[in-house]
């Protein structure tokens, strides 16, 4: 039976459902809508981390911000979980929505992580490259925001793979400035410093791979559809 075939019975039959039934409908919009205002989080955490390595004197506010959204993304992807576990029909295959979820979750969950080592470590500038790298990452998340919004026409829309694409070469960029970075970084020879700023190059870079996850996984779907 085909997608088409199976949503036109799926229509009659809540039309024609007993009250006590209820509970078969699919729970489309507070789906999308909370992995909509999960993606908006990732865009607004990646926006602030760049504004913190931009502008070191706001480290402590930006800092509060994000750890702020990341606890407020925390419970959108525990109720995204919820609404999955409580309704019968969803609006795209479960897996999707929840690898979505926990994806974009953390990418949110990493730049928390991001500019809790730069608080602990006691950095007091802006690490080279790093604001490179943040930047990066406010482009990469724009587009997982901008296709997260268009789920709810992803089997209609074959643009959205353009914008999976544009994440690719975000996160490939991330990968070369990583590298560039990190070797510069081995050329000091206080150990110290090197650990520290390795371990954030690294959580950069993770980040990406992240946002990548995302795009790879909106890619499955409208593949899937087509």
């Amino acid at each position: 039976m085909s997608y088409i075939e199976q949503r036109f019975n799926y229509v009659n039959l809540t039309q024609t459902m007993p009250q006590w039934m209820s509970w078969l409908k699919s729970n489309e919009k507070e789906i999308l809508g909370i992995l909509n205002d999960l993606a908006c989080k990732a865009e607004e955490v990646a926006n602030l981390l760049a504004d913190l390595f931009a502008h070191f004197d706001k480290l402590e506010e930006n800092h509060t911000k994000i750890r702020n959204l990341e606890r407020e993304a925390d419970k959108l992807t525990h109720s995204v979980f919820e609404e999955l576990n409580k309704t019968f029909i969803t609006p795209l295959d479960r897996e999707d929505i929840s690898r979505i979820a926990s994806k974009t979750d953390d990418i949110i969950d990493y730049i928390e992580g991001i500019s809790g080592r730069i608080i602990n470590f006691r950095i007091t500038t802006s690490p080279p490259y790093m604001l490179d790298m943040a930047k990066e990452l406010t482009v990469a998340t724009k587009e997982v925001n901008f296709m997260i919004t268009r789920l709810n026409n992803v089997k209609a829309d074959k643009s959205i793979i353009e914008h999976c694409r544009n994440v690719s070469e975000s996160e490939h960029r991330v990968d070369e400035i990583h590298r560039k970075a990190v070797g510069e970084l081995f050329d000091t020879k206080d150990v110290i410093t090197i650990i520290k700023m390795k371990e954030i190059y690294d959580a950069l870079e993770t980040t990406s791979d992240r946002c990548q996850d995302v795009a790879d996984s909106i890619e499955d779907i409208v593949l899937k559809y087509t």
